[in-house]
């Protein structure tokens, strides 16, 4: 029996794949749990325009993304704190400042939740990297400049 899988089904397939299993497997697990429904030809078409629409969309984002990955390829962020005079920052910089710095600085509004550092933060005054995972397809690496406020 041909069915069209609604959820990931382990062992089986993917969301919106269309899958042979055997009837019984079917109509007593897949089919009433909600995960599968059948294979008609109307489900197939309504598959089939969802399948197009998903992929018209993903386009968009991921082509939003690679403009963003050209704006913001190789930029320099420089991050203001409080630091000792031994170069050891009070406190720490994290992803959260990245992204009010790369606002503030380039207006760019980047979700902090797509910044990575190295490590979680960084607490000493130098230069450091981050990279900016804008799509699956689409990581940017950015210098941060961490220097003390006078």
């Amino acid at each position: 029996m041909e069915i069209i899988l609604k959820q990931d089904v382990q062992h089986l397939g993917y969301t919106d794949d269309l899958v042979k299993v055997k009837n019984g497997y079917a109509r007593n697990y897949l089919i009433p749990k909600g995960l599968a429904i059948l294979a008609t030809e109307s489900n197939k078409k309504m598959l089939a325009e969802t399948l197009r629409q998903r992929a018209f969309k993903a386009e968009k984002i991921r082509k939003a993304a690679e403009l963003m990955a050209g704006k913001i390829g190789d930029l320099t962020v420089k991050i203001l704190t409080k630091a000792s005079e031994k170069g050891t920052i009070f406190g720490s910089v994290n992803t959260i400042a990245v992204a009010n710095a790369l606002k503030e600085q380039h207006d760019i509004d980047i979700d902090r939740k797509k910044i990575y550092l190295k490590d979680d933060h960084i607490k000493e005054l130098g230069n450091y990297q981050a990279q900016v995972n804008l799509h699956k397809d689409f990581k940017v690496t950015i210098n941060l400049e961490v220097i003390a406020e006078e």
